[in-house]
């Protein structure tokens, strides 16, 4: 299985149609892979707090039409990153649209953990609920996004919900860094999953990005992992390592904590 993961630059100055056109042509560009992964909050910044509710956009709004165009072209399955999303009927979402090669709408994840504490991100959008996977021909994805990633609970609910592949579009920031790849790497690991873990490059409202793009294997090692700058990440892996790594080290066999209680007869 081939995955493209497009570390899109998101720097003030440039439109936010500029922006959603250059990233529609970068996935055109990935025909023959079969995932392409853009960042979270990619087509505003995750740290831009001023520019959500002026960006903020309906579910089946422009970037949702030019994603589901440009999965549609190149004929891949397209985990479009996040957008912010104005729900008609309560609050602002930090949303994750997933399309298949066909161009129609996968899956809807709303980001669970929102980031920021008592400001931005987490005063201003509300809290999905909802853990959701998306089957592949080859794989299950689980969907996460950027804090997320710092809360394993999250991710151990995907795989108990058949995630093999772990997905994590973000905006991460430069200065936490060694985090973000400790983190994938923990995820991976723990979960005997793949992490596919896309951030940014650039500079959202003044904090600079990690970029570090980065692919891990069910053993924790790295596949693949991007530089600071804008670039695609190709990385070819075998979906089936899941299962024989499961096999040959069953820990998630060994768990207690966590579990439901057996029902009394």
């Amino acid at each position: 299985m081939r995955a493209s993961v497009i570390q899109i630059a998101v720097d003030q100055g440039e439109s936010v149609e500029s922006r959603r056109r250059r990233a529609a042509s970068m996935v055109q560009d990935q025909a023959g892979a079969d995932l392409v992964v853009l960042p979270e909050l990619w087509t505003t910044g995750a740290f831009a707090y001023e520019e959500f509710g002026q960006e903020a956009e309906p579910l089946e709004g422009p970037t949702y039409e030019a994603m589901a165009k440009a999965a549609s072209d190149a004929g891949v399955w397209l985990h479009a990153g996040s957008i912010p999303e104005r729900d008609p009927d309560g609050p602002l979402y930090n949303t994750s649209l997933v399309f298949s090669p066909s161009g129609d709408l996968a899956a809807v994840y709303r980001k669970i953990h929102r980031f920021g504490f008592d400001k931005g991100e987490a005063v201003l959008m509300g809290a999905g609920t909802e853990l959701v996977t998306v089957r592949l021909p080859a794989t299950t994805l689980g969907l996460g996004t950027c804090y997320d990633l710092r809360f394993p609970e999250l991710f151990r609910g995907l795989v108990d919900a058949g995630a093999e592949t772990l997905v994590v579009p973000a905006g991460w920031p430069e200065r936490r860094r060694s985090h973000w790849t400790l983190l994938a790497q923990a995820r991976a690991v723990e979960n005997q999953s793949f992490v596919i873990a896309c951030g940014t490059a650039g500079t959202h409202a003044g904090v600079p990005q990690a970029g570090h793009s980065i692919v891990v294997d069910p053993w924790g090692e790295v596949l693949a992992e991007a530089g600071a700058e804008e670039e695609v990440l190709t990385v070819d892996f075998d979906p089936g390592k899941v299962a024989t790594t499961r096999e040959q080290f069953p820990a998630l066999k060994d768990r207690v904590l966590g579990l439901q209680p057996p029902r009394r007869p």
